[in-house]
């Protein structure tokens, strides 16, 4: 018997059944599913298990069942929802796409201020948890023991204690520094509720039923049902120590009171029960106070099981409504080929596109892959400039003056397809203004890419960034 034979057939059935699943596995783009065959064939075994770590877009089946159980039984309106409000037609169709992910619709009568730094973020968060009357709830992707991330989880403990429902969930990957430390001890001991997502505490273990690389990356707060911040903001000291030569982490944060903290709260309540907290679906009775005034928003929670391309389709309906500029702000690009093209488009068509960037990136393999992507953005008038302030965490775009989309969610392709995100829609020209502003600031702080830098490039330069370029489709 020539076992050499019968190996090497093994060995090339179960190579075409891997790839028959990364072909065959649903919501994938032709870019990715190209580059995963690749991979497959062109490292045998090894390219078997990169896909099974990092190839599926779904953590386990058994979050992916609980997360859709609850997707179908948590309401997606208040018991007695307000009328939607009319929207400008350019921008209606966004704002549905917007509403559409969740079920949510949009919601006027919300105020919101918008925090100078990072330091005054954590000011208003730990002033709000100090004036809390009934309950804190807290989603950070990351929480650091640091300066912070201490002042954060003190006044979280002197919540509990004087009656307040502290609840806390923190990423755990993201967060593993808390969780290994004290802090994290006490605040249990202190009667803060506490949920782990994802949690990799035997990462070993962990991978045997669930992809480790996908994580909650949502960065959420409500405090008694009608304040609530959105933003790119992590819990920790802009000082940010577990990556300190890139800091500070430059980050904005808005801090909204008004009904769309309602929806705010139906996202934390979702991965609360998703990931092992206790049902507290009851707080979802409550019905938002009916204000005058104040702007329209609505927000989107997507995530590897609850949407399918829900923050590019977002994106590309504001790019399509612009008619004057659009300005863009983001850590991390490497987007679909349908969003770069869409802020090509835009720009081609005479609306004015800037797009700013960190000069230097935490992940450098991220940034060669964004710089692949200068080229095409010059060549159809796109402006691009990088920013020496630090590294730019900030999430912002900022359409025409008047609307605006700030969240969590980066522009690539982890943000699109694997990670948890949360992300506000707004339509105000004052509050617009005002992030538009600080998108000027950072602008400030930059230096522009100007055509001739990418064609002086060096050869070796260019054969690094588009090498790693053609890795977009699975970054």
């Amino acid at each position: 018997m020539n076992w050499t034979l019968i190996w090497s057939i093994f060995f090339f059935l179960l190579h075409v059944s891997v790839v028959v699943r990364a072909i065959t596995r649903a919501h994938r783009a032709p870019a990715s599913r190209l580059a995963w065959v690749a991979v497959i064939m062109a490292l045998p075994f090894i390219g078997i298990i990169a896909y099974f770590f990092f190839g599926d877009p779904s953590a386990s089946w058994r979050m992916d069942r609980r997360l859709t159980h609850l997707r179908k039984e948590l309401p997606r309106l208040p018991a007695a929802a307000p009328i939607a409000p009319d929207l400008p037609v350019p921008y209606a169709q966004s704002f549905a796409r917007a509403a559409s992910i969740n079920g949510f619709q949009p919601v006027d009568g919300n105020r919101a201020e918008l925090t100078a730094d990072s330091n005054e973020a954590i000011d208003w968060l730990v002033a709000d948890i100090e004036a809390a009357q009934d309950h804190a709830h807290l989603l950070f992707y990351i929480w650091l023991p640091d300066d912070n991330g201490t002042r954060v989880a003190q006044a979280m403990m002197a919540a509990a204690r004087r009656g307040v429902a502290a609840r806390v969930i923190v990423d755990g990957l993201g967060s593993r520094k808390l969780l290994s430390h004290q802090l994290w001890r006490d605040m249990a001991e202190a009667g803060i509720e506490q949920v782990v997502a994802f949690d990799i505490s035997y990462p070993l273990i962990a991978a045997l039923y669930q992809r480790l690389d996908i994580r909650n990356h949502r960065k959420i707060v409500v405090i008694d049902h009608h304040v609530t911040y959105v933003g790119s903001q992590n819990c920790a000291d802009p000082e940010f120590r577990i990556k300190a030569k890139y800091a500070p982490w430059v980050d904005t944060m808005l801090r909204i009171d008004g009904p769309v903290a309602w929806q705010a709260q139906r996202l934390f309540i979702g991965d609360w029960m998703a990931h092992g907290g206790k049902d507290i679906s009851e707080l979802l009775d409550h019905i938002p106070e009916e204000e005058a005034g104040g702007f329209v928003s609505v927000m989107a929670g997507t995530g590897s099981v609850e949407t399918h391309e829900g923050v590019p389709d977002m994106i590309q309906m504001l790019l399509a409504s612009a008619q004057e500029e659009v300005v863009i702000t983001t850590p991390y690009y490497v987007p679909s080929e349908a969003l770069h093209g869409q802020i090509c488009s835009a720009a081609r068509r005479g609306v004015r596109v800037r797009i700013n960037l960190p000069a230097k990136n935490d992940s450098w393999v991220v940034g060669l892959a964004s710089q692949s992507y200068f080229d095409s953005f010059l060549r159809a008038g796109v402006k691009i400039h990088e920013f020496h302030g630090g590294l730019l965490h900030a999430k912002l775009i900022t359409v025409d003056g008047q609307v605006a989309l700030i969240g969590s969610a980066n522009l690539d392709r982890r943000s699109f397809d694997l990670n948890f995100e949360n992300s506000l829609m707004l339509l105000d020209p004052e509050l617009t203004g005002e992030i538009r502003t600080q998108q000027d600031a950072f602008q400030d702080a930059s230096t522009p890419v100007l055509r001739q830098d990418v064609e002086d490039w060096s050869r070796l330069r260019r054969l690094m960034v588009n090498a790693v370029g053609t890795m977009a489709p699975l970054l």
